[in-house]
């Protein structure tokens, strides 16, 4: 079986030696996904001190966007939002931002209704506090 690496020019660049997704058959793997936006310095949703540390974050505003940055990525590899089967989300805060994300998760995903896995981690590669990896279908 053939395996495809798939960029897309909408999504935020990857950080590390990775692409955003692979084909491999009829279904699609997406590497991590964040918030960032693509060339942009700056985090949707993040205030940094001078020291550059993160002062304060938005989740709703972070998980909006990494919803559209999967978006981008399954529509440029030949997919659809309603492909998505299964979604691990990673939080650095599930006290603080768990209620917050299910809330925009649900108006995101009612009808797609993929399965789900959500852990706790102490960190990300960057200064978000989200980030999806995500299994579609391209049919």
């Amino acid at each position: 079986m053939t395996s495809v690496v798939i960029n897309s020019p909408r999504a935020p660049e990857p950080v590390g030696p990775y692409p955003h997704a692979r084909r491999v058959g009829d279904l699609l793997f997406l590497s991590g996904v964040g918030p960032r936006r693509r060339s942009g310095v700056t985090i949707p949703g993040v205030e940094l001190d001078t020291n550059g540390n993160v002062a304060s974050y938005d989740i709703e505003v972070q998980c909006r966007t990494v919803f559209q940055n999967v978006r981008w990525i399954l529509e440029d590899a030949g997919s659809a939002w309603e492909n998505i089967v299964d979604v691990t989300v990673f939080l650095t805060n599930m006290d603080e931002d768990f209620v917050t994300f299910n809330k925009i998760y649900a108006e995101y995903f009612r009808e797609v209704e993929p399965c789900r896995t959500t852990v706790e981690v102490n960190a990300l590669p960057t200064q978000i506090a989200i980030e999806l990896k995500v299994i579609a279908t391209i049919k």
